[in-house]
């Protein structure tokens, strides 16, 4: 399992991605990624299935956000949930630049896993946002 923390980023995120795993029943995995794919923290998930999920939780965070934009009167997106025949996954954004996907065992309580998600983001917000890649002196 890969819970290494990229340099730069707090030790605590990675410890409160184990966290949310270990209190949500069924919980399988968290990643914290940026909002173009990047795996930043991981718990719970072998590398390859880490940034497999980093690349679809990018795009479905990207999803989400264009149906708030476009869609009348919704506002913008808090939260996308994929329901699978054996897993849930969760995706919601997680300060600038930055998402937190969780999968999750389809016995898991979608509402508990939503609500810990969001307490998790709120509380530490800054410490996940993810500042934009530069692009190398051209």
């Amino acid at each position: 399992m890969v819970s290494d923390v990229p340099a730069g980023l707090p030790t605590e995120v990675s410890w409160l991605l184990t966290r949310l795993v270990e209190r949500v029943p069924h919980a399988r995995g968290a990643c914290l990624l940026s909002i173009d794919g990047l795996v930043r923290a991981v718990h719970g998930l072998d590398a390859d299935t880490a940034e497999q999920l980093a690349a679809l939780a990018s795009a479905l965070c990207a999803l989400g956000g264009a149906a708030g934009r476009r869609l009348p009167d919704c506002g913008e997106a808090r939260q996308v949930v994929v329901e699978m025949a054996n897993a849930l996954l969760f995706v919601c954004t997680a300060g600038d630049g930055a998402c937190l996907a969780v999968l999750a065992g389809r016995e898991a309580d979608a509402a508990v896993l939503g609500h810990e998600m969001t307490v998790l983001v709120r509380s530490v917000r800054p410490a996940l946002a993810t500042p934009a890649r530069q692009c190398g002196g051209r």
